[in-house]
């Protein structure tokens, strides 16, 4: 049964701006990309690196190890060495809560 978790509030994360939180002891990244706001895993699949040291661009990230890069949206791998996709979790807002669906 998956449930809505209380990670983080939505004036804490400017535009342009991610950051590590933890939820039910899962290590999850948060990023505002121009308002829109994305919930990945903050591990890349290659050497379980934490995305959140990483570089924001736009809706991709790079991975701060071996610059793997993933598109936030989708958790899709973009290029780098081997590595697999990251999961992307559901989010909703209310008020100025972020809730993640794990």
């Amino acid at each position: 049964m998956s449930k809505f978790v209380d990670v983080a509030q939505v004036s804490d994360l400017a535009p342009g701006e991610m950051k590590w939180v933890v939820a039910d002891g899962q290590r999850l990244l948060l990023a505002n990309v121009d308002g829109a706001l994305y919930a990945i895993s903050d591990q890349c699949g290659h050497e379980r690196a934490s995305l959140s040291r990483g570089k924001l661009d736009g809706h991709m990230v790079e991975c701060p190890r071996h610059f793997a890069t993933f598109d936030i949206r989708t958790g899709r791998l973009i290029s780098g060495p081997l590595s697999e996709d990251v999961v992307v979790y559901k989010l909703k807002v209310e008020g100025d809560t972020v809730y993640v669906q794990l």
